[in-house]
């Protein structure tokens, strides 16, 4: 099955698209020459495709309540200086010797560090790779379905590095891998594209952190001024037979920012695919998760967790495409949400006449802190198959008076007692992660948002 991303072309008198202004000076930005002549040729490919494209608008069904306004009004440039960073704050004590760096988008082998891994896995950037890994990478680097979507066409035209991993067959990666993409955001209308490619073969296990951060996030920076900037980010996950991923990703942008990522993964037969998606920050973002079935039996579980506050806007689209029969999928995506900030979610479970036999369960709970705050939600199942069990939801509530009080009969004041409950309805997700310090850490984000 084949998705595709409507589009609303706009037609002159002699049937062609109008070209959009904004679009075309990003993509004039982004674009250079790449050694590889094989990159040469992906990037053609998607210019092409994005000459005539144009950036969705509220018209368009699935941006209808992410309006792009503010970011149209954003110069945009590239910047491809290595900058020097600190990131003791935001490394992981699990991952010291599993990590790998990229600082604006640009790869800092100096802060990275993979010694830490088994024979049969391969962690480094697209550019160090030897020509055989190289040859290896080919067949996957945006091979992924939704490649036409503009964002993704707009980072594969411009990519010329990214961030590879390469789990061999039967290799069980214990310690989990680090991928951070750290933002300094020292020019006001830096554009940076985060690029990473996951391949797990036949059955292997990792466990991964992406981790999109500002580099003042955690301590007090990411609630003042911040230069704006837009972070375009495109990951593509292929799982073999019998494989296993466990990934968690996380977007904590500076308050100005926009952030735009897709996550696009691949399961074939028997394979097991776990995300949790932990969104704070950003005066915009939008995450597109789409899951592609390719073989019977697989298992797709998708947590995520939005918190926001003031004015931001957070849309989680996703996707999840059971083409074949005995798939099992469980969502659960919950946004917390204060002041004027609103929240976004819609989630599409497709399950055709092939796919007989699935199970597929999705809730979408969300809890507003303000008579302000809002969200929209549109849990969405699609079927054709008869023989399946599918359900989703969706619940909207507010911190219930009753049990703010029953806190305060047992010593509890209120504003703790709205910190626990908060908590609680975050730690559904949180627990979850296989990390125990990012368990901490994140935790500690929530108490200082409530």
């Amino acid at each position: 099955m084949t998705i595709q991303v409507e589009s609303l072309p706009v037609s002159n008198s002699h049937g062609l698209r109008d070209r959009d202004d904004f679009l075309t000076g990003l993509l004039n930005q982004v674009i250079s020459t790449p050694t590889q002549e094989w990159l040469q040729e992906l990037r053609a490919i998607a210019d092409h495709g994005l000459r005539y494209a144009t950036i969705p608008t509220t018209r368009n069904e699935e941006w209808r309540f992410t309006d792009l306004s503010a970011l149209r009004r954003v110069q945009f440039h590239v910047d491809t200086q290595l900058k020097s960073a600190d990131i003791s704050a935001v490394t992981l004590p699990e991952a010291v010797n599993s990590r790998l760096v990229f600082v604006n988008g640009v790869y800092a082998p100096d802060l990275s560090a993979v010694a830490d891994l088994p024979p049969g896995v391969v962690v480094g950037n697209l550019a160090g790779l030897s020509p055989s890994e190289q040859e290896r990478v080919k067949p996957y680097l945006a091979k992924a379905e939704g490649s036409q979507e503009v964002f993704t066409a707009l980072n594969t035209a411009g990519i010329s590095d990214a961030a590879v991993l390469w789990v061999g067959k039967n290799v069980n990666v214990e310690k989990p891998i680090h991928l951070l993409f750290l933002n300094t955001a020292g020019e006001q209308g830096c554009i940076y594209q985060p690029r990473c490619l996951v391949v797990a073969e036949s059955s292997s296990s990792i466990t991964l952190v992406e981790d999109f951060t500002f580099t003042g996030f955690g301590n007090g920076e990411n609630t003042q001024k911040t230069p704006v900037y837009l972070t375009n980010a495109v990951t593509e996950i292929w799982l073999g037979d019998n494989a296993q991923v466990n990934h968690t990703r996380l977007a904590r942008e500076g308050v100005e920012a926009f952030h735009v990522g897709k996550t696009a993964v691949t399961q074939a037969r028997d394979s097991r695919y776990t995300c949790h998606a932990v969104t704070f920050g950003g005066q915009l973002s939008r995450h597109n998760l789409e899951v592609f079935q390719t073989g019977e039996q697989t298992e797709t579980i998708l947590n995520g967790l939005t918190m926001i506050s003031q004015k931001q806007l957070a849309d989680t689209h996703s996707v999840i495409a059971l083409n074949h029969p005995h798939g099992t999928s469980r969502q659960l995506h919950k946004c917390i949400v204060s002041d004027r900030a609103h929240g976004v979610f819609n989630g599409k479970v497709l399950v055709p006449q092939a796919a007989q036999l699935t199970d597929a369960g999705q809730l979408n709970r969300n809890l507003l802190l303000s008579p302000q705050a809002r969200v929209d939600t549109k849990p969405q199942l699609e079927i054709t198959a008869d023989n399946v069990k599918c359900a989703h939801g969706a619940t909207v509530s507010q911190l219930e008076d009753d049990e703010i009080f029953y806190l305060q009969s047992r010593g509890i004041n209120q504003s703790d007692g709205r910190k626990l409950l908060i908590n609680a309805f975050a730690a559904e997700i949180i627990n979850h992660i296989p990390v125990k310090s990012l368990q901490k850490i994140l935790l500690n984000t929530v108490n200082s948002y409530s």
